[in-house]
């Protein structure tokens, strides 16, 4: 297969614990063609989507894992799969990457689906199943805010478009900082914000939990340093080898028809003891992870679905 892969420039990555690094590895061992492109070398013209493409090889070692070739205008269609797995923001810019993927699905698979992908943003698809996350406000409305702490003390208030865990910060029910923490919000964020109750097991750690095709392959667990509220392993977050208990694969069962069904092929959802915070959708981590700790190989699983969905 010939393969593009929309990402940030491959040059940013740390390889080592990189998913998309991971799945270009697995391809390439498959025997498939690569190809890299950043999304600012995406356009459209009278309806024909090309992109400035380069040849891709790979290597896993660290100060030598990448080689590209000449950029060339190419057709994307050309293409029999495209990855899209650049990092958010998930802004306008990332919103109208999807609007022009759409119009190669005739002839290329776009893994993850771009209609669904622009239409499942991560902190508010997961809202669509509320009997599995904690109790979590999306609003603007200072009052509103107010009531929730109110009501449920510590709390967590994040960027609705966030990611990585930019802007998440925890607030004591006496913390005194929240009234300037909202103005701040309201200034940075043009839309409304999240906030959700505290989940006091986040420090046994936050689970990343990978499913492929809407089910479950395997799962790491995120502890925070002892310094900050956040579990993000590329903030100083440490990944631990974990295990799929009842609760996991009792929500993995419950959101998986939702995945397939969306064409969410590869999928990671966030879990604090026994809720889900997230789903992401976007270019979610953690198979490479997965497969140190001796889990799964995700990329292989991936892989298969892929071929068998080009085969028909």
């Amino acid at each position: 297969m010939k393969i593009a892969i929309q990402m940030d420039h491959i040059s940013t990555i740390h390889m080592k614990g990189d998913t998309t690094f991971a799945l270009a590895l697995e391809a390439q061992r498959r025997g498939h063609e690569l190809f890299h492109y950043t999304p600012d070398r995406l356009s459209m013209l009278n309806g024909e989507v090309t992109a400035r493409i380069e040849a891709l090889k790979v290597r896993d070692e660290e100060n030598n894992y990448y080689e590209l070739g000449e950029a060339k205008r190419t057709p994307l269609q050309q293409m029999d799969v495209v990855l899209l797995r650049q990092d958010p923001p998930f802004d306008m810019n990332y919103i109208t990457t999807t609007h022009i993927l759409e119009r190669i699905m005739d002839k290329t698979l776009v893994v993850n689906d771009p209609n669904w992908v622009r239409n499942s943003p991560e902190k508010l698809f997961v809202t669509e199943f509320p009997d599995l996350m904690p109790e979590t406000l999306i609003t603007r409305d200072v009052e509103e805010v107010n009531d929730f702490r109110s009501e449920f003390g510590d709390i967590i208030i994040k960027p609705l478009y966030g990611n990585g865990g930019a802007g998440v910060f925890l607030l004591k029910k006496d913390d005194k900082n929240l009234g300037s923490l909202l103005e701040m919000f309201n200034k940075l964020y043009p839309e409304a914000f999240v906030v959700q109750r505290y989940l006091k097991d986040v420090s046994a750690g936050d689970k990343r939990i990978i499913l492929i095709d809407g089910v479950a392959v395997g799962a790491i667990n995120r502890v925070a340093a002892s310094t900050d509220a956040r579990s993000n392993m590329h903030i100083g977050g440490r990944a631990e080898k974990t295990e799929l208990t009842r609760r996991d694969l009792e929500i993995c069962e419950r959101i998986g028809p939702s995945l397939k069904k969306r064409g969410l092929l590869l999928v990671g959802i966030d879990v604090i003891g026994d809720y889900m915070t997230e789903i992401n959708v976007t270019s979610p981590t953690g198979i490479r992870e997965l497969k140190r700790f001796g889990g799964a190989d995700a990329a292989k699983i991936f892989w298969n679905h892929v071929e068998n969905k080009i085969k028909g």
